[in-house]
């Protein structure tokens, strides 16, 4: 097969479906080329060793890369945003239906939606079928956070949504949930396939050498790995920390990362002299492994959201992989991962009471408990989130919409 993917985001910036999945796809035999643009993403600023230009070509790691021009901005303004969408899709487009060489299927990534209108006059115009990757449900997403608050704008986000939708030929989705919520919008069942994200496994086991993290000695761990934002709700974590820490001076509550939100938590646990928090700059996703392989138990936590609840956070099947006790604060999808493969407890978001308790109850178990819940979850990870296993249904489906 010849394979376009659709991406306004592709390596160097963090994408979930990224240069790893174009070389999963080639190294099955297929003809792999993407069309991105160039990397400015998450902080609007064009990525050094690269030059904004209308086109670039680029080989990466033996995947030819095609780059078109877009307006590099990430920031809090709403008139940026949309220009930095609208240029991707209008360059994208253009190039697509003139430059692009004949292909058989394109797979498109979402966010952000107009990737996907790209994407469908595309393939109406070369009568190619095209695979679209709902990763963030729009306009649901644009409303929950708060990135858009126009109600005007979100119902015509809303009625492009479903055009997309229409024309796509197969809507990947990463949970359950989403699927469901797209059957209510009127996307017909047999369109839609349940496919989870999968982690860079070779990078978060593939551990750098180096000295012991010191400040876990003699602690039991609790880690929270990734983006800090208004999301996540991590202030009711600070809150367990500090009903822990009146029962047991044995728990530590680890952050690693950073975030628009990362310096006020870390204000508010030093106002509240929470010392059994600690707070880790972000680092490379090998030593992010290493830290995990050294933690005891993986906190999973999100702010309490409808949409949450059908939302499957990336760092589940990170923490899983890595095969440590999940403690899953977000209710839904996420949750029953968890419960179905054993791998950890579930407790309900931004409850700080609840979370304490499972905190403590995770801390009186014995290490052999611990290992066999952390064994289930990479037992279940392997068999139904791999890599491997993402990879040989998304080539089924390429081969059906093809057929």
């Amino acid at each position: 097969m010849r394979i376009l993917i659709l991406t306004q985001w592709f390596d160097p910036e963090p994408t979930f479906k990224g240069l790893l999945f174009a070389k999963g796809l080639k190294s099955q035999g297929h003809e792999v080329e993407v069309v991105t643009g160039f990397p400015n993403y998450p902080g609007g600023d064009i990525y050094e060793n690269y030059r904004l230009k209308l086109y670039q070509k680029q080989i990466m790691d033996d995947i030819c890369v095609h780059r078109v021009w877009l307006y590099p901005s990430h920031d809090g303004s709403a008139l940026k945003r949309i220009s930095n969408y609208v240029s991707f899709c209008i360059s994208s487009f253009i190039f697509g239906t003139i430059r692009a060489k004949k292909f058989d299927v394109i797979y498109v990534y979402h966010p952000p939606a107009t990737v996907g209108f790209s994407a469908a006059l595309v393939g109406l115009i070369r009568r190619v079928p095209f695979v679209y990757d709902i990763q963030d449900l729009w306009p649901d997403s644009l409303r929950s956070t708060g990135m858009l608050k126009n109600e005007r704008i979100l119902k015509v986000i809303n009625m492009l949504c479903n055009w997309i939708y229409k024309r796509a030929d197969k809507i990947v989705v990463l949970s359950p949930g989403f699927k469901k919520a797209l059957i209510t919008r009127g996307v017909a069942q047999n369109k839609i396939e349940v496919i989870y994200n999968w982690c860079d496994e070779k990078s978060l086991s593939s551990h750098s050498t180096g000295e012991e993290f010191s400040f876990l000695t003699n602690k039991f761990n609790i880690l929270f790995a990734g983006n800090m934002g208004k999301a996540q709700g991590l202030e009711s974590v600070l809150e367990a920390a500090e009903k822990v820490s009146l029962k047991s001076s044995y728990i530590q509550f680890v952050f690693v990362g950073g975030g628009i939100d990362a310096d006020r938590l870390k204000k508010l646990a030093q106002d509240r002299q929470l010392t059994n928090v600690i707070f880790v700059p972000r680092m490379p996703v090998t030593e992010v492994g290493r830290l995990m392989s050294n933690c005891d138990v993986l906190l999973v936590h999100l702010k309490k959201d409808p949409l949450f609840e059908i939302t499957v956070p990336s760092k589940t099947q990170a923490y899983m992989s890595i095969g440590k006790p999940v403690l899953m604060a977000v209710p839904g999808d996420a949750a029953e991962l968890i419960r179905l493969s054993g791998g950890g407890i579930c407790v309900p978001s931004e409850n700080p009471e609840a979370l304490s308790a499972a905190v403590l109850d995770l801390s009186a178990k014995s290490k052999g408990e611990l290992k066999s819940m952390g064994d289930s979850a990479k037992s279940y990870y392997e068999e139904n989130l791999s890599f491997k296993n993402g990879i040989t249904r998304f080539l089924k489906m390429f081969e059906d919409v093809i057929s």
